[in-house]
């Protein structure tokens, strides 16, 4: 599957046939999306492959030591490596629209807003929690 910015300019591909993913409720997803939530997943460096050149792309570092990687040309959030880890996290909303997506968690929750509703059939983080715990959920298949 594919997936690329708003403008076209950045263009990546994962080797994988269905995603599972996370939404993040806290207040740096919200502002940075400017929506309820974040919709992310993490895979594997080895099934994330750039189709195009990264030179367009910038990054913000957050003061909780996140990175943001962003389209310089357009705005929209682009994958990034994972800090220190072999996994690149990826912005699920800038794949193909195609793309078989289940949510199997909802991290931060204690912060969402008010008028955030998330099911209560899945799993709920009030905070955020350890990367082996969000790998273990996205992983299980």
């Amino acid at each position: 599957m594919q997936g690329r910015c708003l403008c076209g300019k950045t263009f990546f591909k994962l080797n994988t046939k269905a995603i599972k993913a996370y939404q993040c409720h806290c207040s740096l997803c919200r502002l940075q999306s400017g929506t309820a939530s974040n919709l992310g997943t993490i895979i594997p460096s080895v099934d994330f492959e750039w189709l195009s050149s990264r030179a367009h792309i910038k990054r913000w570092v957050k003061e909780t030591g996140f990175t943001s990687d962003f389209c310089s040309n357009c705005g929209s959030p682009v994958p990034n490596e994972l800090r220190d880890t072999p996994y690149y996290w990826v912005p699920v909303g800038t794949l193909d629209s195609n793309v078989s997506v289940e949510v199997v968690a909802h991290l931060c929750t204690a912060s969402k807003p008010n008028w955030d509703l998330i099911p209560s059939g899945s799993v709920h983080y009030d905070e955020l929690p350890d990367i082996p715990t969000l790998l273990n959920e996205l992983n299980s298949w």
